[in-house]
């Protein structure tokens, strides 16, 4: 699909500086793009490059202006990566803006959908599913049993969301994500062999919330798995039962939360970190990557290290770490100088 210099500027309410009839098709870096593609500059050190780009058309900051001749048509604009983010979003959903029902598919006699939903080839939609509108489920995708999907919720291909759960409005669940699954719950008998307990619950994800590929969220053995609204999750990270994550808290990949862990709200958690069950993270707490949680943690605490501890006290200790083996050289030095 081709835009002109024109209607871009017209999206992005910006003024034209060269060829208003220039056409583009494609979005590119400024470093690669091609002829027919359209960048932006943003980062003053990618100055250089508009000279040379090929790109047909570039959005820039309105107080930029050329030090030598340029061959791109210019958009300017008050926020130039605020500008070009816009327009991803605008292609996106242009991309994306699939409807219809492909064949073939399972939809359950029960199960309800809204207006301009999409469902594609191979999917499953169980007994008594309720769908909104402008519902987008991609091909291989399987909803279970007496699931509800809020309006403008975006399943891609391979999700998987199993029976009972609820997912809201404007969500985004990336391919391979596994929403409702069996919680890691076993019991001893008296010979030491595991008995599964029953996990009855379901999982809950309030409204704008973005689950990553391949992440897993288990399901409550009582209750609900609740991600508030708002939560933005990687991929590859594990939610085990139980768990409660607050609004707008982001987490990176790979991260591990254990069962009936409490997260607050508008919390920042690395890649990689550890987090045990039955713990308590207050509000607007930063967890450094690789860090592991095992004890509750009061509001606004940034905290690293394994376990983890007070950031500035993780650095100060770690310089203490690094000059370990001439600290117990100096001591053993003075151990001998005592001794004689």
């Amino acid at each position: 699909m081709k835009f002109t210099a024109t209607q871009i500027a017209e999206i992005l309410t910006g003024e034209i500086f060269g060829n208003p009839d220039v056409e583009v098709d494609t979005l590119s870096k400024i470093e690669e793009a091609a002829q027919g593609s359209l960048t932006f500059l943003a980062n003053p050190k990618y100055t250089p490059y508009i000279y040379s780009t090929q790109a047909s058309i570039t959005i820039v900051g309105e107080d930029f202006e050329p030090e030598h001749k340029i061959e791109t048509t210019l958009i300017k604009v008050k926020d130039a990566y605020g500008a070009f983010s816009k327009l991803l979003e605008y292609y996106n959903q242009i991309k994306n803006n699939k409807k219809g029902i492909e064949s073939p598919v399972f939809i359950a006699e029960s199960a309800t959908y809204g207006e301009d939903i999409y469902l594609g080839a191979f999917s499953h939609i169980g007994e008594n599913v309720v769908i909104g509108d402008n519902v987008k489920i991609y091909p291989n995708t399987f909803i279970g049993d007496n699931v509800t999907i809020g309006s403008n919720t975006t399943l891609f291909s391979g999700v998987k969301v199993y029976s009972d759960c609820v997912i809201g409005s404007h969500c985004f669940i990336n391919s391979a994500a596994v929403i409702g699954a069996d919680g890691f719950g076993f019991s001893p008998d008296e010979n030491g062999a595991y008995q599964k307990v029953p996990q009855i619950g379901n999982v809950i994800l309030e409204d704008h919330v973005d689950i990553g590929a391949a992440t897993t969220i288990d399901r409550a053995t009582l209750g609900s798995t609740l991600i508030k609204k708002g939560v933005k999750l990687d991929n590859q990270i594990q939610v085990a039962h139980n768990v409660v994550i607050g609004e707008n808290t982001v987490i990176a990949a790979q991260t591990g939360i254990a069962g009936s862990a409490k997260i607050g709200s508008n919390c920042q958690i690395g890649g990689q970190v550890g987090i045990a069950g039955h713990i308590v993270i207050g509000n607007n707490v930063k967890v450094q990557a690789q860090s592991g949680i095992g004890h509750n943690i009061k509001d606004n605490e940034v905290l690293q290290g394994t376990p983890a501890f007070t950031f500035r006290d993780y650095y100060k200790s770690y310089v203490h770490f690094k000059n370990l083996p001439t600290l117990v050289k100096t001591v053993n030095t003075l151990e001998k100088n005592l001794k004689s």
